[in-house]
Order: C-alpha cells, then structure tokens, then sequence
C-alpha cells in the first residue's frame, strides 16, 4: 500500500507542503563548501562534509553557529564573531551551487502530483534570497504554488506559522494538507500545525534516525508515496507516470509580501 493510500485512504491531500534542503535537494556539499571557506577565513580548520551533515536544518544562522562552535550545542558562541562569519558563509555560498542535486524520485513524486492537481508548497529554513534561483537551477521550482524562506515569516521551523499561512492561503483544512521532510524540526512543525508529516530517512535529521521523531510516516524515496509504486529494493517505477506540462507560474512568498500581509495590502508576486 502506498504512503496516500495509508494517510488518505480513498482520496488525495488537497496541499503537499515540502521540506527542501535533505528533502528533495541533497545541498549539504555546497554549504560544506561555504562553511569551510568562512572557517579558513577565521584562521580555523574546515569542518568537513560529516560534520555540516548533521549541523544543517535550522537555517543559516545556527548552521554558522554550530561550525564555529564545532558541534550542535553553540550556546557559548559570541554574537559578534557569528554575526561576521554568517556574512562570510552568505557570500560563500551565493557563489556557487554547483555540487546540489536532486534526490532520486523527486521530480517524479512533483510531476505526478501536479498532474493530478495537488497544489504544493516549499517551506524551507534556508535564507529565502538563495531558494528560487536554487529551485530553478534544480528545475522543480514551476511546482511549487507557494515558497517560503527561513527569513520570509518571523517564525521558522519548528514553529509552524509557515504551515498554517500556507494553508490559510490554499483554503484548506490540517486534514487535507500533509508535510515532508527529513528532520526533527519539520515533524514538530508538522505536528504543532496539526498536519500528518512523512519523514525521509535520507535527509539531515542531526546524524538521528528520522523514525525517533515519530511523523505519521518514514519512507526512503519519495516515490512510495505514490499508488502503483514498486519496491524501492527493485527499482521504483510508476504505473501512468507522465511528464504533465509546467503549471501556472508559483506565488513566492517574500518578505516584502509578508509585511504586506500583516499590513493587510498582501499582493502576489509571479515567479516566470
């Protein structure tokens, strides 16, 4: 049975919001890139691909925090060096993405969902001034109705104001919505929303196995979402898996759109 056929039993969620960075992206390899290049900067030595790997998840800011403090815990870090090396790491980063890719299954599950007219959505921590031309770059950004960045609302991931904007703006219900992601803050946001989430165990859940978090549901591709999949092990394929035009271009959802919103003159911005 596939991941729908147990969360909606006869029918399809209305929205799909997703998780972006160790979701459908692997981008641990930039940001390795852009971490070690601000630590030479600072006269430290590179922290390397392991060590990000279980640092990302909580935006930049703490990402930074927790390479200068060289672990998770980066309370003792002082604000003004993190406050310089996040400038360093911003810099380093927008340079380059050259070593991101989409996870297997990804544009698949999007093409198959867009053909059957699931609206969706991207809610990420990551710096919003990095994700649409990183979601171009991947080709998956044409997906996504609404795209929300780690700096777009004031709250990000665990808390789930992402979450609840988005469904407000699709007009749907918590039971009609669904959230995936790989890590413990997506779960929690899911679940404060009160929205079934489904967990990747491939992504970057702090080197924890995503199932400790408990979401409504752990797959390894993205594809056993998905009716008519078979097994992962063999090979996935899809029964009536087609390639469906692009939709309508997305809404993006900015900061400057934000303090509209809160000022009540929201206006939409159409990504081409």
């Amino acid at each position: 049975m596939s991941g729908f056929e147990q969360l909606f039993p006869g029918t399809l969620p209305r929205l799909v919001m997703f998780d972006l960075d160790g979701t459908l992206i692997d981008s641990v390899p930039d940001l390795t890139a852009a971490v070690d290049r601000m630590l030479l900067e600072l006269g430290r030595p590179p922290a390397g691909l392991a060590a990000v790997r279980q640092w990302v998840g909580n935006g930049a800011q703490v990402l930074v925090r927790r390479a200068l403090a060289g672990g998770i815990d980066h309370a003792s870090v002082d604000d003004a060096l993190a406050e310089r090396a996040l400038a360093l790491f911003m810099e380093a980063y927008a340079d380059s993405h050259a070593l991101t890719q989409v996870y297997p299954g990804v544009k698949d599950t999007l093409r198959w969902l867009s053909k059957r007219g699931v609206e969706m959505a991207l809610i990420t921590n990551k710096p919003e001034r990095f994700v649409g031309p990183l979601l171009d770059q991947m080709k998956i950004g044409s997906y996504f109705r609404w795209i929300i960045g780690g700096d777009t609302l004031p709250q990000k991931k665990p808390d789930p104001a992402a979450l609840l904007f988005v469904m407000q703006m699709a007009g749907v219900t918590a039971q009609q919505s669904l959230f995936v992601g790989d890590s413990r803050s997506d779960v929690q946001a899911a679940k404060a929303a009160g929205v079934q989430s489904v967990g990747l165990t491939y992504g970057y859940n702090h080197g924890r196995p995503i199932g400790e978090e408990s979401p409504s549901l752990v797959i390894d591709d993205l594809r056993a979402l998905l009716p008519g999949c078979v097994d992962p092990a063999t090979g996935i394929t899809l029964a009536d898996l087609q390639a469906s035009h692009d939709r309508e271009s997305p809404v993006a959802v900015t900061g400057k759109f934000w303090m509209k919103v809160i000022k009540a003159l929201a206006r939409w911005r159409w990504r081409a």
